[in-house]
């Protein structure tokens, strides 16, 4: 593991924020080559969850977003797909990026692909990293049961994360606890709210729209949206590239970040 951003006590400090329609917009920015990559986290995360990939992409100018609701940004009135993906194309035009490579992991693979079909033009490609077209989570799903059964205050040590942060044991654990810290202070209806948004989510339509260079990136052990997903991810986005992280779950640039920095680079030839 490379030294770089491994300082995750500090990582909250680095934080800029800019205005985007009315909400102020939390994001970390380490400065390099361009184009820019613009990396969008998944459901409770933020920012953070890119931190020890960012090491893997020394050399490029990278953006890192808390999506509203989410770490340092506002949560504003809306929390479904289209507000998020708004929110990056105004973040996109504030920070002037000039056509950013946008990468998004989870719910940020839903916001990217909403993004690439409704602002194909502020984009220069896309990366889907463990994403999928529409999650359809059954009521019973773990995430969903989990989720309901949270209570404010959220403990970080909640054994909830076991499961929601499963990943291999070579991941550092403070950062996972940074993660931890971070989502337990989104108040429970926020999570329900966000969920349910997640939940009724179909990207069928927008990932048939998007025009650009497509990586899809899936671990192949992904508990959330395994081969079926994948599946119909490469159906509705022709032409992309699928890469498989064999020895990964839902969470490949946490377990294998120099695997995903390589195949973006050779991907795009950033």
């Amino acid at each position: 593991m490379l030294n770089a951003c491994a300082n995750q006590d500090g990582w909250a400090g680095r934080k800029q924020f800019v205005t985007v329609g009315n909400l102020d917009i939390a994001y970390v920015e380490i400065t390099g080559a361009e184009p820019a990559l613009l990396l969008v986290h998944g459901f409770t995360d933020t920012s953070r969850s890119f931190s020890l990939l960012a090491p893997y992409l020394a050399g490029r100018r990278l953006i890192m977003p808390d999506l509203r609701g989410h770490g340092s940004s506002q949560a504003g009135k809306g929390c479904g797909i289209a507000d998020f993906a708004d929110d990056i194309a105004g973040l996109i035009l504030r920070l002037r990026l000039d056509r950013p490579l946008v990468v998004g992991h989870s719910l940020g693979a839903m916001v990217a692909i909403a993004l690439a079909g409704r602002h194909r033009e502020l984009i220069g490609g896309l990366v889907v990293l463990a994403g999928t077209l529409k999650p359809d989570f059954a009521p019973d799903h773990p995430l969903v049961a989990g989720v309901e059964a949270l209570r404010d205050p959220i403990s970080p040590a909640d054994p909830f994360y076991a499961w929601w942060h499963a990943c291999s044991p070579d991941v550092p654990p403070a950062f996972l606890a940074g993660l931890a810290q971070e989502a337990s202070a989104m108040p429970t209806l926020r999570w329900r709210a966000i969920l349910e948004e997640i939940r009724r989510a179909d990207l069928t339509d927008a990932a048939r729209a998007v025009q650009v260079r497509t990586l899809i990136i899936a671990g192949a052990c992904d508990p959330l949206f395994a081969e079926a997903h994948q599946q119909a991810l490469q159906s509705a986005l022709a032409g992309a590239v699928f890469v498989r992280a064999e020895s990964c779950g839902h969470n490949p640039h946490w377990e294998d970040p120099a695997l995903v920095a390589k195949t973006i680079i050779e991907a795009f030839e950033v």
